[in-house]
């Protein structure tokens, strides 16, 4: 239900929390910082938090059609470990549990960004979150008529369908088309189906989290890891996870390369390029996380690795994996 900032002043960064009471938008200092370094991926972290909090329990699921409304339990997490730790256990619809993974997320940059801090700000900012939390629940309680007589009321408010948030985490996590994507993705799949292309969505988004230093995206949150790395001549990779519904089609990883649409044109100095598949590995066994981190690292470290793999025959394996060339596609 809050917007978090930061403000310069007197020497000092202050991160400034602003929401809406019933005299309107309010801004009050959470904390202050005498280094500033820090002030700006903590405010970013405190934006995700609350937007992934909110969201969620101010829109409705749409799924088969229906106006439902998502759970609210994962508001709990924001104070409570063993909530935050069911974040990635849940099964409701993969949109829901892709944003509780996010704040999931969320959640341990805030705790990695206080290690270092005075006892007094991570306090400050820690209390900040029970303010969130408790003020969200209450508005909750009184919008779905489950208040207690007694109960202390909300000095933050919220309204169903207006967050008060800030939305854009970079990822496009909030967005309604790609909750709608994912909402397609489910169509017509049993609860079991739905349970397995969740845990295939979390070993990607966890994957993706925990590389960096190299293009990388998540083409579709629920289907495909692709990945560039500079200096790579052109070769990317790919790893596909089967699709929702689709339990006998194997995870697929690909190392394709981009080709010059004009075939006198050097790669580099291209105006336009058209991506082509090497080499194909069909897992026999879904990957683990740190599988794909390890590779996406290898690929990273030493990016024309990529072209060694495009070159590995059918039977054998990709240099430092188990993964096995199961196709080639030589022009």
């Amino acid at each position: 239900m809050t917007i978090y900032s930061q403000h310069a002043t007197r020497g000092k960064t202050q991160i400034l929390a602003t929401y809406q009471n019933s005299g309107g938008v309010v801004s009050k200092t959470v904390t202050s910082l005498s280094d500033a370094h820090p002030a700006a991926p903590i405010v970013d972290a405190l934006n995700r938090i609350s937007a992934f909090a909110t969201v969620p329990v101010s829109i409705h699921d749409e799924r088969e059609g229906a106006a439902d409304y998502y759970p609210s339990k994962h508001v709990a997490a924001l104070t409570d470990d063993a909530v935050r730790a069911g974040l990635l256990r849940g099964d409701h619809s993969l949109w829901y549990e892709y944003v509780c993974l996010r704040l999931h997320r969320a959640l341990a940059d805030l705790e990695s960004l206080l290690v270092p801090l005075p006892d007094t700000v991570s306090r400050a900012i820690r209390a900040e979150l029970e303010v969130e939390e408790h003020d969200l629940r209450a508005e909750l309680a009184d919008f779905t008529g489950t208040s207690a007589e007694g109960d202390p009321e909300a000095e933050r408010r919220w309204e169903f369908g207006h967050p008060f948030v800030k939305l854009d985490d970079g990822l496009a996590t909030l967005e309604g088309g790609t909750r709608e994507r994912l909402d397609r993705r489910e169509e017509g799949i049993t609860a079991r189906e739905r349970a397995e292309a969740i845990s295939r969505l979390r070993v990607l988004v966890t994957a993706h989290a925990h590389s960096t230093g190299m293009w990388i995206s998540l083409d579709d949150p629920s289907g495909q890891l692709f990945a560039e790395p500079y200096d790579s001549d052109g070769f990317y990779l790919t790893v596909q996870a089967p699709e929702p519904g689709d339990s006998d089609s194997p995870w697929e990883v690909e190392v394709g390369r981009w080709e010059p649409d004009d075939p006198d044109e050097e790669y580099g100095e291209h105006t336009s390029a058209t991506g082509n598949s090497m080499v194909l590995c069909a897992l026999p066994a879904a990957p683990e996380t740190h599988e794909i981190v390890q590779v996406l690292k290898a690929v990273d470290e030493k990016p024309l690795l990529l072209a060694q793999w495009a070159a590995a025959p059918v039977g054998s394996a990709l240099e430092g994996t188990t993964w096995g060339v199961t196709e080639r596609f030589d022009s």
